[in-house]
């Protein structure tokens, strides 16, 4: 319980900063967006698959006003087509809540717009290189002067257009309603892995969350970790030093894919620093 109500207290500390931070920061605790740390193959995320769904509660407010100047929403995505600068975010909003009340996934098939109703499907063409992908529109943004639409990390990948930062684009609406994405397309995105966490039998790699001094924190910890993470082993391993033993919670069997960064960025969210991988 000391070890829940510590974290719990951290976790309202991060949110203070967060929430202070100025030069830009905003509520977010990194001023500076970027990717992951290391570059992570998302090659084999599926993209988004048109549905038809109703509009969100948040995020379809019009008109809305940002930086001073005032923007409206569409009543409709259909037959929206526009040429345009994209840009992409990352780390910075990671974890953060999307203008229509998600929870922002870089490693997951979406985008930002200014005026598309949320949600909203498009398809996006990288006119330098005529790489596609399908986006599921969940979010307000880029209000950047020049660009007409901000990618998750996950998709800007995907177009290759991580390094530059920006392409050139098309971004045309689907109407999830007559869209006929052709069988093999379908079945592709269905057969896919989603961008979800996944647990592999037989795995050797486990990511150690802490090594504590007493098993009874240990354990607290294994507790909140399972109910945070199911479906994952949460593992408690001795290692004999000297004369103390320490304690050491491993979260696995895990995965060297776009999941594990995932996974990582939800363990430090719940206030476990530096999780890192053994064998």
């Amino acid at each position: 319980m000391k070890l829940i109500l510590k974290l719990f207290a951290l976790s309202m500390l991060a949110t203070l900063v967060g929430c202070s931070t100025g030069g830009g920061g905003g509520r977010y605790a990194i001023q500076q967006d970027h990717g992951p740390a290391q570059a992570v193959d998302v090659s084999r995320v599926p993209d988004a698959v048109p549905r038809v769904e109703s509009k969100s509660r948040g995020g379809n407010k019009s008109p809305y006003t940002v930086l001073g100047k005032t923007y409206y929403v569409m009543p409709s995505a259909i037959g929206y087509k526009e040429r345009g600068v994209a840009s992409w975010y990352g780390k910075k909003f990671h974890g953060h809540k999307t203008s229509n009340g998600e929870v922002y996934n870089m490693y997951a098939m979406s985008a930002a717009h200014k005026s598309l109703p949320l949600p909203a499907y498009v398809q996006v063409t990288n006119l330098a290189n005529g790489r596609k992908v399908i986006v599921r529109v969940n979010d307000r943004g880029p209000f950047h002067g020049g660009r007409i639409i901000d990618l998750s990390y996950a998709a800007a990948s995907k177009l290759d257009m991580l390094g530059s930062g920006t392409a050139r684009v098309e971004v045309e609406a689907i109407d999830a309603r007559s869209w006929n994405g052709s069988s093999e397309q379908v079945r592709a995105i269905a057969s896919a892995p989603a961008p979800v966490p996944q647990v592999v039998a037989g795995a050797g790699r486990y990511l150690q969350v802490g090594a504590f001094s007493l098993q009874a924190t240990a354990d607290e910890a294994r507790r909140h970790l399972e109910g945070l993470l199911p479906g994952y082993q949460v593992r408690i391993v001795p290692l004999q030093r000297q004369d103390r033993t320490l304690y050491r919670v491993q979260v696995g069997p895990v995965q060297l894919n776009a999941n594990l960064a995932e996974l990582v960025s939800r363990i430090e969210a719940a206030g476990y620093l530096r999780p890192h991988l053994v064998e």
